[in-house]
């Protein structure tokens, strides 16, 4: 499933990096005259880079037109190519191939860093540069080993200074979904990645490539093609003895025409890494495949100061690559710990930040969708309880949903019951009732009913008084309702998160007197909530950088999708304001006249103490009952005084948005 804009470019990107692979695949061993190396080379780093691969295969390498190769990959620029794919090739593919495994067993960023620089310096110098070249360059394995040692030291070095603070940064970024393997985005890491490692690496290569210390561009061409263009050769290069481009270099005759190898600079020429390729190369730019030179005639010209400050400007670099990141992001942590979690925008992360808050900052998972509803399906409904022996029993269910709180606008939420607020549960006080919770989150939960004086087992604190309900799992609640009021109850595990995704309900108790109600005409619940939904994820809305919502609802929608009350002037409105928000303060105001405040937080104000007001500033959990009597006609507005929570993504709707319902009041 694409969840971010970048996954419809990355699949994009892998399309063509599959079609750039393949045309460079089908041209190299077609039609393009080099060893199988490095053709197998080039293949590979147009795999991990995509068209910029193929874009450096066709300048740099691609024969323009028959017998051109040897001349048309002379230029160093083109031959330090050449080296520097040779390094990615095979340390990217030691890389990868780590950063893939070290993912899967979840082991800190900082080790899978370690892990990747060694497999990658291993798989480059012992398989990809001494093996596979072993044919080519002559000589015994373990010399290959020696002499290309300094050579894929300092390019590796260069790659990986490159490579690491890019996955350092895009791994544990806002997005870590860059740390799971099986993601998109993590491929993508690796291939970005890739590019900057390419050009980190390519200028040290260009002088080892100078210098005698690597190759760079081969041609190797068969017997009969040499014979066909032998009388060719001295006009097509202007009569100038040019020896077939090996190892980056180029070979010339001697006086006894034996092949040998020369760098641009005019110094012995390289083989790989310092030692012989398996080519020989005629004069003119012809080459046949067949004999080896070895280790003949290679001489690496260096000056040992100059050897010994390139690599220790390569460990300097690789060094920084490496540990200033872990100044900035935590590298302790690993895919594991974070799950593919997606930060919030503007979230302040740094090397301090433990990975519980990232998992209770992050977004909610579109895969983890189990349903979708419109404006049609209503939350906060009441929920009829079943009797069993005299107990009225309820049975909540979690889930992750889809949630409309706009004609336009749906929030990924957690929900009970597949609504949002959870159902209205109500009771009467004496009442003996049973609930029966069951967790389809990814993540436990527990319930807690919010003001009421309960056996200390039934209180619901995850971890203080039970054990959190794990995914799958159930709970049964059971005590006597003893009191009576507006309450409502909350998820109390993960409470930040959970309950500004959507997990509360509204718990209302008459009184078992029925004459102890306060009466009015009309009862009106009003359940508040904020959310934060930027790029087309939802994320818990916090007081926090990075945490502020954008989007306002009252019973689980924002204005003007909230409802309408519809009363006559002369009745009276009973508002039941319930702090269900999770981190902000809300001065709730109505419009028309001064209302009567006659309960607050579930008891009922004597008589005596009860008091005007058009305005309450509910906090969270807190709760107001306040009684308004409609005096005029018209609309009037049951509203939050704080404007920018009376807009929908700060866009004003049909006169606001956000914490607003309309009182239409008819004569």
């Amino acid at each position: 499933m694409f969840v971010q804009p970048v996954d419809y470019f990355l699949a994009v990107w892998f399309v063509l990096a599959g079609l750039s692979t393949a045309y460079v695949a089908w041209d190299q061993f077609r039609n393009n005259p080099e060893p199988v190396v490095m053709k197998w080379g080039f293949i590979l780093v147009t795999l991990y880079m995509g068209p910029l691969g193929l874009l450096i295969y066709v300048l740099a390498d691609k024969e323009p037109r028959p017998g051109e190769h040897e001349a048309f990959t002379k230029p160093l620029w083109k031959q330090g190519v050449g080296s520097t794919i040779h390094c990615v090739a095979g340390d990217a593919t030691g890389i990868i191939l780590a950063a893939a495994i070290t993912a899967a067993l979840g082991l800190p960023m900082w080790i899978d860093l370690v892990v990747e620089y060694v497999a990658g310096f291993a798989f480059g110098l012992f398989i990809f540069q001494s093996l596979f070249m072993k044919s080519m360059m002559g000589g015994t394995y373990w010399e290959n080993v020696r002499k290309s040692f300094m050579p894929e030291f300092i390019s590796m070095n260069f790659m990986m200074a490159g490579m690491a603070p890019i996955m350092s940064f895009l791994m544990m970024g806002s997005d870590m979904r860059a740390m799971e393997p099986t993601e998109l985005l993590f491929w993508g890491v690796m291939s970005f990645g890739v590019i900057v490692g390419f050009v980190t690496a390519y200028p040290a290569n260009v002088w080892m490539v100078a210098r005698g210390l690597k190759h760079g561009l081969m041609t190797e061409r068969e017997p009969e093609f040499d014979k066909a263009r032998e009388g060719r050769r001295e006009h097509a290069h202007n009569g100038a003895k040019a020896g077939m481009v090996g190892h980056h270099a180029y070979a010339r005759l001697d006086e006894h025409a034996k092949p040998r190898h020369a760098n641009p600079g005019g110094n012995p020429g390289p083989g790989h890494h310092g030692s012989g390729h398996g080519s020989s190369h005629g004069d003119g730019g012809g080459g046949s495949r067949g004999s080896h030179d070895g280790h003949d005639g290679m001489e690496p010209d260096p000056t040992v100061p100059q050897l010994a400050a390139f690599g220790g400007v390569s460990v300097l670099a690789l060094a920084l690559g490496m540990i200033a990141p872990a100044n900035w992001v935590n590298l302790a942590l690993s895919a594991r710990d974070v799950g593919g979690a997606i930060m919030p925008p503007g979230m302040i992360m740094d090397r301090d930040t433990p990975a519980a808050a990232m998992l209770d900052m992050a977004a909610v998972h579109p895969r983890l969708i189990t349903a979708s509803h419109g404006l049609e399906v209503r939350g906060d409904r009441e929920l009829e309880a079943r009797m069993e022996n005299g107990v009225k029993v309820f049975d909540l269910e979690t889930s992750v949903i889809r949630w409309a709180i706009l004609a336009d606008v749906k929030v990924d939420a957690y929900a009970i019951n597949g609504q949002v607020p959870g159902p209205r549960l109500h009771i009467r006080q004496g009442d003996r009732v049973r609930i029966n919770v069951t967790n389809r989150l990814p993540e436990s939960t527990t319930i807690h009913w919010h003001g009421l004086i309960l056996p200390n087992e039934m209180d619901g604190p995850a971890e203080i008084t039970q054990e959190p309900i794990p995914p799958g799992g159930s709970y049964r609640y059971e005590f006597t309702a003893g009191q009576s009021g507006t309450y409502f109850y909350h998820s109390h595990d993960h409470v930040d998160r959970q309950q500004a995704l959507g997990l509360y309900g509204a718990l209302i108790i008459d009184p078992a007197n029925p004459q102890d109600e306060i009466a009015a005409d009309h009862d009106y619940v009003i359940q508040l909530q904020e959310w934060l939904m930027r790029e087309g994820l939802t994320f818990p809305s916090m007081p926090m950088d990075g945490g502020q919502p954008n989007y306002f609802t009252i019973n689980g929608r924002s204005y003007p999708s909230t409802d309408t009350i519809r009363m006559k002037v002369g009745e009276t409105l009973k508002v039941r304001f319930i702090g269900t928000n999770n981190g902000f303060i809300h001065p709730m105001h109505i419009h028309g006249g001064p209302f009567e405040v006659v309960a607050r937080d579930g008891e009922t104000i004597p008589e005596s103490a009860r008091f005007l007001a058009d305005t309450v500033n509910v906090g969270p959990g807190q709760r107001y009952d306040v009684v308004w009597q409609a005096r005029r006609p018209g609309k009037w507005l049951i509203h939050c005084h704080i404007g920018h929570h009376t807009t929908n993504n700060n866009v004003e709707e049909k006169g606001g948005g956000g914490l607003m319902v309309v009182i239409d009041v008819q004569p």
